[in-house]
């Protein structure tokens, strides 16, 4: 058995690159079946949340033609932060290794690099556009355990959104806008998250998540409402990491994202293009319709939705989108 080493998709600014990962103890343990169902599907995912991360191990980035050293953190979490210089733009390929028993174990993933003029799109995941019900744990703890990755399901017409996002203002359609989905959700669902997002053919984003669980105690806990500091300051970085951006915000009401973007709103009042919220329940909430209206008094675009047509629709009223 061999340690594993995981790579997540990086970002890059004209300064500086940022790229992480994980590294975990060898185990005989098989990683998540996207295709088990019912109670093996149950099983694989409690999986996730009960794996060994390595401590102290020494990690290697390759760039520019330089080996870079780090070491990762207590829960086995790296993070490489290092100057950039090149004129590259788009997602970019690089490559991270690891020595185990003098045998180099090698992973590699790609980071993006946004152009000036781009728009950055940062989205929630579940009930965004990920159907999660978060307003009910019991069925979301039944759809995380029981439903795989092939039987989650999507809100209607949000991809055709996400797609036209992403290629709004975009004269090159090879070229694509900047796309972030940032979640409380924790670094143990990354794949999963990335799958869905590639069986719905939702545009390839950096994903920024919470700390990684490694125990059924935490995992059961990570179940329980939580505050969203980490999302707020996630997306606070991404603003100020990426200053010459503007943004389109997308969340919905089951927790905080209204007052977060009103939060962020607020400190970045000339960054962000626009804001959405969708509605889950049955009737909107009068607090996302106060926070909406003094959103719209910062002469940004705010938008409390039903269906991601009529999303659609209010980003082409302000040209967002054609």
């Amino acid at each position: 058995m061999k340690p594993i080493l995981k790579l997540y998709r990086g970002y890059a600014n004209e300064q500086e690159l940022i790229v992480m990962g994980h590294v975990f103890k060898p185990t005989n343990k098989k990683d998540y079946d996207f295709l088990s169902k019912k109670f093996k599907n149950a099983k694989a995912t409690i999986n996730m949340f009960r794996i060994k991360t390595q401590a102290n191990a020494d990690v290697y980035l390759e760039h520019n033609n330089t080996k870079i050293h780090t070491k990762t953190l207590n829960d086995g979490y790296f993070k490489f932060c290092i100057p950039l210089m090149e004129n590259e733009y788009g997602w970019i390929d690089y490559k991270v290794s690891i020595i185990y028993k003098n045998q180099k174990i090698e992973s590699h993933e790609s980071y993006n690099r946004p152009k000036q003029g781009d728009l950055g799109i940062i989205s929630d995941i579940d009930d965004t556009f990920l159907v999660s019900y978060t307003k009910n744990p019991i069925k979301k703890i039944y759809h995380l355990l029981f439903k795989n990755v092939t039987s989650r399901q999507i809100f209607e017409d949000v991809v055709l959104h996400y797609q036209a996002l992403s290629q709004a203002g975009r004269e090159n359609q090879k070229e694509r806008n900047t796309f972030f989905y940032v979640s409380s959700s924790e670094w143990n669902l990354y794949r999963f998250i990335i799958k869905f997002t590639e069986i719905h053919q939702l545009p390839k984003a950096v994903l920024l998540l919470k700390d990684i669980k490694t125990n059924l105690r935490q995992f059961f806990w990570s179940l329980n409402p939580e505050k969203h500091n980490h999302k707020f300051e996630k997306i606070k970085h991404i603003l100020e990491f990426y200053p010459h951006l503007q943004y389109v915000l997308l969340g919905d009401d089951t927790q905080e994202d209204a007052f977060l973007y009103e939060a962020i709103c607020k400190i970045f009042p000339l960054s962000v293009r626009a804001v959405y919220i969708r509605q889950t329940g049955r009737s909107p909430k009068n607090e996302v319709i106060k926070a909406i209206e003094n959103i719209m008094t910062l002469d940004v675009a705010a938008y409390y939705f039903e269906h991601s047509s009529q999303a659609i629709e209010h980003s082409k009223a302000i040209g967002i989108i054609d």
